[in-house]
């Protein structure tokens, strides 16, 4: 390969006591902050190669629509973008890893290969055989954690060789493991040979998403009322805005404010997407929350609360590392076995936000055009789907948010699934409670703009109607241009009676269960904790929601 040399800095580059050409492989960690894996590729670097491998796999991809693609490319836009501050760009290649990676150590002569650990089992086989191939070409592979706060396969070895089976008994070994470590500093890449060619953009440039038969499904996904930007220069700047927001939270005794009292039209201010890809490390993000509370409490503990959130990621990611079947029900020892049923129609007019419910249809129509949706509505469109009304399949559920979510990944995603339909994780809540898809979305959207946006067949309906139709007179129908039948599907079942079914079918099937180990939270707190709520939050909304189903219901994500 004809290369031109690019040195960052003004330091010559006898490389002197420098023996290594380092590959770092992108996959997660799309970032170049807090990257333990890249700083130890620099380590007595002489050449220096960023690259990203498109395998139909890598990220997600197989299984994202157009908005995750989106993120995805805007994201590694992002990093070219600022490694050509340092004077090298990003070597985008595609095919399979080990391929790429045999071609490369000959023509590049690499000594060593760095990237930050991917946990999950569904990405073991490459890297095994990827780290096979560095030992057999006696290249140096070094693969570090930075992509959940704790190793989890540590916690694993400290909790006796199995992963905690509750969220406290997680904590408690995540204690005695130690805080997570701090994030490291920025790379230098002074005094390093940063190879590139001429005609990088094409030979090694980011292809277009058209280019790969990537296209939107349609005009609102196109041009979506919000959208979010990947990268982790907007991810840089949308935590210094989160910092803002919660700092004000933290003064007045709260935590999670954009989750206690959600901002469902607002600008999108959720890190999530970015966690996932790792254009934002998750381990800034969590000593960046315990610094803003020490700054506003300088003399009190620092809570859990404050990233409650974040362990419980962890949680799941630790589940997951040695379950291959856990993002299914058959084969998965912590699932349930629970016959659902299987009405495609059904499950089509739930994906298509057609079930005649405003609230439930504004939440998967935000879904499918923008890739996001609030926990809140996560929740409720889950419970909707699987135990409080339509009794379908949580897999179906989770193959619709895996192909539509920003920040879908396999271990967090197939977790929410299995909590919300009482198939694992779950028990506190289990068969009484279900969510009102009327009276809560009266409480989230307690204006109406939000079901008015999305399901704009609706944007004249009094308010008073708005969460449900189909009750409305026919005249005011008419004057709202939204005959229920005609113009806006009328409800697809009687909420009040399906979720009785369901309630039903859950107590025969916890019958069956007793006796049989089942994943579950230790107690209430531990339930309210996931859901985002503190004791004085759930109390007022249990009261506010009690009328609005025989059974209690209960809250988001």
């Amino acid at each position: 390969m004809d290369t031109e040399s690019s040195v960052s800095g003004s330091s010559s580059c006898d490389n002197n006591g420098k023996e290594h050409v380092t590959v770092h492989w992108f996959r997660h960690g799309l970032r170049l902050h807090d990257n333990p894996a890249l700083l130890e590729g620099l380590k007595d670097c002489r050449e220096f190669y960023p690259i990203f491998i498109l395998d139909g796999h890598v990220a997600g991809v197989s299984t994202a629509a157009f908005p995750r693609m989106q993120f995805l490319f805007e994201t590694l836009t992002d990093l070219d973008n600022n490694l050509k501050q340092f004077g090298t760009r990003l070597y985008f290649l595609r095919g399979d890893p080990v391929e790429v990676f045999e071609h490369l150590f000959e023509e590049w002569g690499v000594t060593r290969l760095t990237f930050e650990q991917d946990p999950e089992p569904i990405w073991q086989d490459r890297d095994i055989k990827v780290k096979d191939l560095c030992q057999s070409r006696g290249v140096e592979c070094i693969e570090k954690v930075s992509h959940t706060l704790w190793d989890p396969h540590r916690i694993i070895e400290e909790n006796g060789g199995h992963p905690p089976l509750t969220f406290a008994a997680f904590n408690q070994v995540a204690e005695i493991v130690g805080l997570p470590d701090k994030p490291v500093p920025n790379p230098d890449f002074q005094g390093i040979a940063l190879p590139f060619i001429a005609d990088h953009d094409q030979k090694y440039g980011i292809p277009s998403l058209s280019s790969l038969g990537v296209e939107p499904e349609s005009k609102e996904q196109a041009s979506p009322c919000c959208r979010y930007l990947g990268g982790e220069t907007k991810a840089l700047k949308l935590l210094l805005s989160r910092l803002e927001n919660e700092k004000r939270a933290f003064a007045l005794d709260l935590s999670l404010p954009n989750q206690l009292y959600p901002d469902l039209v607002g600008m999108p201010m959720s890190l999530s997407p970015h966690l996932r890809f790792g254009s934002l490390s998750i381990r800034k993000l969590y000593w960046a929350l315990r610094c803003s509370y020490a700054q506003i409490h300088p003399n009190s503990p620092i809570p859990a609360s404050i990233t409650s959130q974040l362990v419980w990621r962890e949680y799941f990611y630790c589940m997951s590392v040695n379950n291959p079947k856990y993002n299914c029900m058959e084969g998965n020892p912590i699932c349930l076995k629970i016959n659902w049923y299987n009405d495609e129609e059904k499950f089509k007019c739930w994906k298509e936000g057609r079930t005649g419910f405003p609230w439930i249809d504004a939440c998967m129509r935000q879904l499918v055009q923008e890739g996001w949706i609030h926990h809140v509505c996560r929740h409720a469109v889950s419970c909707f789907l699987t135990r409080g009304d339509l009794w379908i399949d949580w897999q179906k559920g989770l193959e619709v948010f895996d192909r539509y979510l920003l920040d879908a990944d396999w271990s967090v995603c197939a977790g929410s699934w299995m909590w919300v339909s009482s198939s694992a994780f779950e028990k506190i809540l289990q068969c009484p409670r279900c969510i009102c898809p009327v009276r809560y979305g009266r409480r989230m959207d307690p204006s109406g703009s939000y079901i008015r946006r999305y399901v704009p067949e609706l944007k004249d309906m009094p308010m008073m109607y708005l969460c449900e139709p189909w009750k409305a007179p026919l005249k005011v129908q008419e004057e709202a241009n939204c005959v229920i039948g005609v113009d806006y599907p009328a409800p697809m079942v009687d909420h009040k009676k399906a979720a009785q079914e369901c309630k039903e079918k859950m107590e025969r099937i916890k019958n069956l269960c007793k006796g049989v180990p089942h994943v579950a939270p230790t107690n209430e707190t531990e339930v309210l904790s996931y859901m985002w709520l503190g004791k004085n939050q759930d109390e007022g909304m249990q009261a506010s929601l009690h009328s609005t189903c025989s059974h209690l219901s209960s809250i988001s994500l």
